[in-house]
């Protein structure tokens, strides 16, 4: 059986669900790495908010993040609150070609410049996909204004 983005982007909600209340002030992120149509890494933002879904999943892929595809509930951060590289940095230098993002955040920290720099660095970037169901992992997240 051949899974689809929808498949991909499911499990990655499905793993972030699972944090849902245990992330701190910090939303419930899932991702998934997929490479040629097989999960090379997974993660979902850890206890108290650390550490983030696309630092798990990337550190589980390794170098077979490189030309990869990565599912990601939550727009990646552009900025870290606590300093370090953000997790759109993250994604780009581990040689993420493509980056599929079921909603955008509303964080100072993310707000769209995530996005912007996945995409100025020559990322393929869709965003959208799952959303209403993704959306309901984010109804009491309130992101922390600058």
């Amino acid at each position: 059986m051949t899974l689809t983005d929808l498949d991909h982007m499911r499990h990655a909600i499905d793993l972030a669900r699972l944090q849902v209340g245990q992330t701190g002030d910090n939303p419930a992120v899932g991702c998934v790495i997929v490479l040629n149509g097989h999960g090379v890494g997974e993660g979902a933002t850890g206890q108290g908010g650390r550490p983030h879904a696309e630092e798990l999943a990337l550190d589980q892929a390794g170098d077979r993040a490189r030309g990869a595809t990565a599912f990601v509930t939550l727009e990646p951060c552009g900025e870290r609150s606590a300093g370090g590289s953000s997790c759109s940095e993250r994604l780009i230098a581990a040689g993420i070609a493509r980056i599929v993002v079921s909603s955008q955040d509303a964080s100072h920290l993310a707000a769209g410049r995530g996005l912007e720099r996945l995409r100025a660095a020559g990322l393929e970037v869709e965003l959208g996909l799952a959303s209403a169901e993704a959306d309901q992992l984010y109804l009491d997240y309130r992101p922390a204004k600058k």
